[in-house]
């Protein structure tokens, strides 16, 4: 049987502690340890984070794990707030208020200390209005040319997309681009019955992603390139109320409701198709969410009611394992 060194040319490496920066397939001889070491996946997990310090559902987020804006929502439903609060990595606090108080405004739009807050409404309702936030303060800015609720966004302060959403009678197309200085309709959806209540991902006016959705429960992904939509791969498991995170080509889906029954699905977009990984620990829609693949943030949301729990995602990564022989 040929030997480590016949297959790659070269000796094992001896160290006296793990490298710091593994890569999959990386082996080593740990001294202090005596053992062969290799660098092999660890699966993605949930855990319980850092309680946000008012219970609402359909609140907005955007952000890192460790740095992230959640603002707006309802506080139970129907009524609406605009209580800001931020997150330092360990802990939330109150900072400014929406001077609109709103639920089901877009996600992902911005950062900690740069965000927009687009759309939404109370119950029933469709907001144009938009505000943005500064890291202490919220302006209202020019508004969107129509009106909507429960919608997606990709973007930054001086340029972003929001897409989709509900109004009543029903659910849009329609897409508008911010420029920093005013609002321009581009490309509508490319399903034709639009949808509201769905997840989205993005960090660029020119490049997002639509997933899920009402109506039904749509496991339908669209890709926007900065000239039009187009169909990806579905999700694996249709639903709406779902949260979403991350970019255009990595994307994280999160819980959601399948009909009246709440879901703990995650899944994961590479760019071509989705893979579910472990599941929410908490099932829940109408959450808040920012961050990427690999380092989420699932934020209150409703189970039987509003809550203001916060789950924290953990991607796959590389980790050091001994080698044993059988």
């Amino acid at each position: 049987m040929a030997d480590y060194r016949a297959i790659k040319g070269l000796h094992i490496q001896n160290v006296s502690s793990d490298p710091s920066n593994l890569v999959l397939g990386d082996v080593w001889y740990n001294s202090t340890l005596g053992k062969v070491r290799v660098g092999k996946t660890q699966a993605g997990a949930w855990a319980s984070g850092d309680n946000i310090n008012t219970t609402r559902s359909e609140n907005g987020g955007c952000g890192t794990q460790t740095a992230t804006l959640t603002f707006g929502g309802k506080v139970p439903a129907p009524s609406t707030t605009g209580i800001t609060e931020s997150y330092n990595g360990s802990s939330w606090t109150e900072t400014g208020d929406l001077n609109t108080a709103r639920g089901e405004s877009g996600d992902n739009i911005g950062t900690q200390t740069a965000a927009l807050a687009v759309g939404g409404g109370p119950t029933g309702g469709a907001y144009a209005v938009v505000e943005s936030f500064n890291g202490t303060s919220w302006t209202e800015i020019a508004d969107i040319s129509t009106g909507r609720w429960a919608m997606g966004g990709s973007g930054t302060t001086t340029a972003a997309i929001v897409f989709g959403g509900g109004a009543p009678p029903g659910h849009l197309v329609v897409a508008e681009q911010w420029n920093g200085t005013s609002w321009t309709e581009v490309g509508d959806l490319s399903r034709p019955a639009g949808r509201n209540w769905f997840g989205s991902a993005g960090d660029t006016s020119a490049a997002a992603l639509a997933f899920g959705g009402a109506p039904g429960n749509q496991a339908h992904t669209e890709t926007w390139d900065n000239s039009s939509w187009s169909e990806g791969d579905n999700l694996n498991t249709g639903r709406r109320f779902l949260s979403g995170a991350g970019s255009s080509t990595a994307a994280i889906g999160m819980s959601g409701y399948v009909t009246d029954a709440m879901v703990n699905n995650t899944e994961i977009y590479d760019g071509s198709s989705w893979t579910e990984v472990a599941n929410v620990s908490t099932s829940r829609g109408l959450a808040g969410s920012a961050g990427t693949t690999s380092a989420a943030m699932l934020i209150a949301g409703h189970t039987t009611g509003a809550v203001n729990t916060v789950e924290d995602w953990t991607g796959e990564s590389v980790t050091a394992a001994t080698v044993t022989s059988s």
